[in-house]
């Protein structure tokens, strides 16, 4: 939901972040506790997954390498936010895609780094953000990822019923 109110936002024209959107996102967060936390983390994690997921098969529909044509686009991007993407995230978010392209659980890659540090959240965020931003671009579409996840937890929910 944080992702889609981002997508929203900037589809709207309005720019910077909303001071009360901000604080509800703070205390939603400490509200949860460390264990919360680290669910919103496996969360987004799993949302970079998935977007990676989804993007390799379409681009293995055009015989061409989602590691070549999604993550420089990824990185350029990270780069040019550089009050919300320190130069030193960049690579573990870099890394964090290519881990996802190829297949593997982002969440058990960045495992073997440790834990995430505050400054990796933010661009972590960036990372879905920009994701869900690349496949709406792909797909003509501003509510594409939204509805992808969306009907992705319809049929986990299903299939758990």
């Amino acid at each position: 939901m944080l992702i889609d109110s981002r997508l929203r936002t900037v589809h709207t024209g309005r720019s910077g972040s909303d001071p009360e959107q901000e604080q509800l996102v703070e205390q939603l967060l400490t509200s949860l506790g460390p264990e919360g936390i680290d669910d919103v983390l496996d969360g987004t994690c799993t949302l970079i997954y998935l977007y990676m997921k989804w993007l390799r098969e379409a681009h293995e529909a055009h015989e061409k390498d989602v590691v070549e044509y999604v993550v420089p686009t990824l990185v350029t991007s990270l780069k040019m936010l550089p009050k919300s993407v320190p130069p030193e995230a960049v690579p573990t978010m870099a890394g964090l895609a290519i881990a996802a392209a190829t297949g593997l659980s982002p969440t058990l890659w960045r495992k073997q780094y440790g834990d995430w540090t505050e400054a990796e959240l933010t661009p972590l965020e960036a990372t879905a953000f920009l994701l869900a931003e690349h496949i709406n671009r792909v797909t003509d579409d501003q509510n594409f990822a939204t509805r992808m996840i969306t009907e992705a937890l319809t049929q986990v929910e299903s299939g758990a019923e």
